[in-house]
């Protein structure tokens, strides 16, 4: 997932913005670049590896398109940013709920040993989305409170750089049965494309 480089770059700029600039103007921001993502692919019901990897990558693109979506932080009080950082992490627990959802409704892969990954996806998405609740309460909890915003937004940044440097498709790539699949999977394919 390259695209997402450009994403967490904007995010983690506006953050730390975030972080030395309560009470500053806001700066005018340009939203992400959003890629249309289907969520569903139609493939050839004949290979069932193929299909189990199109579900698995159709999974991982709730959140995908989540962060590519992401609504910007205002720094300019922390009353704004608080708000702002409360609003973006919502939405990140909302891509996180979509994709484990999919993700576990999917089950095991046609080969049972390379359940592994899948289930270490689950967990890794799991965490993260624990974090990042937890995040946004602490926001929500500081509104108002300049030091303890900048605290807790320095919680949030830790726990978009989880997300940043998470490798979606690793579950398929780590078995060779499902990184050739995953070659052959549409939604796959535009998973690994970078931005452009």
């Amino acid at each position: 997932m390259r695209q997402r480089s450009t994403v967490f770059a904007a995010l983690i700029t506006t953050i730390a913005i975030g972080l030395t600039g309560c009470g500053q103007p806001v700066a005018e921001q340009t939203p992400p670049r959003d890629r249309d993502l289907p969520a569903s692919t139609v493939v050839p019901p004949a290979d069932p590896a193929v299909s189990w990897a199109a579900g698995y990558c159709d999974a991982v693109t709730h959140l995908v398109r989540a962060l590519a979506a992401l609504p910007a932080v205002d720094p300019s009080t922390p009353q704004k940013a608080s708000r702002t950082s409360s609003d973006l992490l919502s939405s990140v627990v909302g891509g996180l709920d979509e994709s484990l959802a999919g993700l576990n409704a999917l089950g095991a892969p046609p080969s049972p040993s390379a359940d592994t990954g899948r289930k270490d996806v689950i967990a890794q998405f799991a965490g993260i989305r624990a974090e990042a609740e937890n995040a946004r309460r602490r926001i929500e909890a500081a509104r108002g409170n300049a030091a303890a915003t900048k605290d807790a937004l320095g919680q949030a940044r830790a726990t978009l750089d989880r997300i940043d440097a998470l490798d979606y498709l690793k579950g398929l790539k780590d078995v060779p049965a499902l990184a050739a699949a995953e070659q052959r999977a549409p939604a796959c394919r535009r998973l690994d494309q970078p931005a452009g």
